[in-house]
């Protein structure tokens, strides 16, 4: 009978145990992530599933969705206070892509989808307040603590790294915030819903919020691409709520989240049959 040489299998063990009593990170091999597509759209007013197709309960990074939320946050707290004030310039230490590189007003923030207004919002806010009011909105898994090791979760946190939502989560968030059911002021509830990009398809007035980011999964080596797009729309009466969410390998020229906003828009009229 062969002999199995065990002395590979003990030195591997001898390593894993000595990173794990000196505190090393020691990372599981993630499992391959497939491609994912989620469309889900409630009645607003009754939370009734009117159309779902896809996988909708998987949690993945909010990216500038979060910009939703971070808006009721902002005007809660005074940060901002309405639809052009405050206007901040941009500094070199905000280290930009060229195009964010300019003065930003609340509106301009949600329509280019500015991240260093985010970080701004927030660390006005700080750490300890932005954290509650995450965890009082019950947005997603509410962790806010970003990177492990990075101490980066108050700029950071909704970037592809630590927050984390799912398009069933996306929906009832946008329900209670219709519903103002979210401990924040008529205020905030009022510019929220104001400066949020507003689109029409074909009958209906749809306003929402794209997100985009990349996703590295080391199981397939591969770089992957998110898009979302989430909001609300009305037509005659009626009010909907959404969520289209898109992760997969194909490239673009274009950020994925403009692009799933524009299927999903394409879409829209006849997922929901008008009355």
């Amino acid at each position: 009978m062969r002999q199995i040489d065990r002395r590979p299998f003990v030195f591997a063990l001898v390593l894993y145990l000595l990173a794990w009593l000196l505190g090393f990170p020691i990372r599981a091999q993630s499992a391959p992530l497939k491609d994912v597509e989620c469309t889900l759209i409630l009645d607003a007013a009754s939370g009734e599933t009117l159309y779902r197709q896809g996988v909708c309960d998987q949690r993945f990074s909010p990216a500038s969705t979060f910009k939703v939320p971070l808006s009721l946050i902002g005007y809660d707290a005074g940060i901002l206070i309405d639809e052009h004030t405050p206007a901040w310039d941009y500094k070199a230490e905000f280290n930009a892509v060229k195009r964010d590189q300019k003065t930003v007003d609340p509106t301009i923030w949600e329509k280019d989808s500015v991240l260093w207004f985010s970080q701004e919002i927030t660390r006005r806010l700080g750490s300890e307040r932005f954290a509650g009011y995450v965890s009082k909105f019950d947005y997603g898994n509410t962790d806010v603590s970003g990177n492990a090791g990075q101490n980066d979760g108050l700029t950071r946190s909704w970037v592809n790294s630590s927050l984390r939502i799912s398009p069933v989560e996306q929906v009832n968030f946008l329900r209670r915030l219709l519903a103002r059911k979210l401990p924040v002021s008529d205020k905030a509830y009022a510019m929220a819903e104001a400066i949020l990009p507003t689109f029409q398809a074909g009958g209906w007035t749809v306003q929402g919020k794209t997100g985009t980011t990349g996703l590295r999964n080391d199981a397939d080596k591969v770089n992957r691409s998110l898009g979302w797009f989430v909001g609300w729309a009305q037509s005659d009466g009626r009010k909907i709520v959404f969520a289209h969410l898109v992760v997969d390998t194909k490239r673009s020229d274009t950020p994925k989240g403009l692009r799933t906003r524009a299927m999903f828009m394409k879409e829209l009229p006849n997922l929901v049959k008008q009355n």
